[in-house]
């Protein structure tokens, strides 16, 4: 599949069909590669794709980058073009500024399991053992074979489950532990493609919505703020915890959204661009009674 992105890659260079490509190439260190923007066939040759693609390239896929780039392809696995179908749809750009390259995937290999020298099955990130998409539900050419997704039961969110079970009381013993190491790096937040708004929330001084220091309760609002956020439009990508220099597990607060999402509304984000996600439309059959 590799070979066959680089085809394509120089194919769309070549005839003039886009401006530029999105995709990965080695990092520097080992068990990581780095996001890469090629602009000719000799710079499509460094293009790799590996269980090292972790990232999610819908992250550069900016209103910026389209002033200077006419149409822009990118290579992309389930979980990255499902969040191109929420940014298309949120007006970051149109769908004819984008060429895809799907991307089929049976999972990324979780960063600190890889180091520690685990192998197969055991390496694999937490979201990919729960992913929904392993194929693009959007692309203009495929660079492999579509793969067979996997069958999933109540145990998908039987993570979520468990903390839902918890006493207030153990809820918060179980967050403030698990938020100690948090630098407030924002790591999470830049690799997030959600992540947009010009002015972040904790980036205000006027007003100032959030504390700037790494006190339990400015890191668990934050924390918190950000999954509010994220709610209804998160794929469970999983590049915040892949970003994350702390391994904090984040996605324990943007699991939950994607599970209330799933119960309340049967939403699951970006499988279609024909439809709206739940929170930015309004409908008479609302399952709330109390609107009514």
């Amino acid at each position: 599949m590799e070979m066959k992105i680089k085809r394509i890659a120089k194919d769309l260079l070549a005839k003039g069909k886009v401006d530029a490509i999105i995709g990965y190439r080695q990092g520097s260190l080992a068990h990581m590669t780095e996001p890469f923007l090629a602009r000719t066939a000799q710079d499509a040759e460094q293009l790799v794709f590996n269980t090292n693609c972790r990232m999610n390239l819908a992250v550069y896929l900016t209103p910026e980058l389209f002033k200077t780039h006419k149409k822009v392809a990118v290579t992309a696995k389930g979980c990255d073009s499902r969040n191109m179908v929420t940014q298309i749809q949120e007006n970051r750009y149109s769908r004819d500024q984008v060429y895809i390259i799907g991307l089929p995937c049976t999972g990324m290999a979780d960063k600190t399991k890889a180091a520690a020298g685990l192998t197969g099955e055991d390496t694999l990130q937490d979201n990919c053992r729960t992913c929904i998409s392993r194929n693009p539900v959007i692309s203009d050419i495929m660079a492999g074979k579509p793969v067979a997704e996997l069958s999933l039961d109540e145990s998908r969110f039987e993570d979520v489950a468990a903390l839902e079970a918890m006493t207030p009381e153990a809820k918060e013993i179980h967050f403030k532990e698990m938020l100690s190491a948090c630098t407030r790096c924002y790591a999470c937040r830049n690799a997030c493609p959600l992540c947009y708004c010009p002015t972040c929330f904790v980036d205000e001084s006027r007003p100032q919505w959030v504390g700037k220091t790494v006190a339990p309760t400015d890191v668990m609002t934050y924390h918190l703020v950000r999954a509010f956020h994220d709610a209804g439009r998160c794929t469970d990508c999983g590049a915040c915890e892949a970003a994350c220099p702390m391994d904090i597990p984040v996605r324990t607060f943007t699991r939950k959204t994607i599970k209330d999402a799933k119960t309340a509304y049967g939403w699951e984000t970006g499988m279609d661009l024909s439809l709206r996600p739940p929170l930015d439309r309004f409908d008479l059959k609302d399952p709330e009674d109390f609107i009514m």
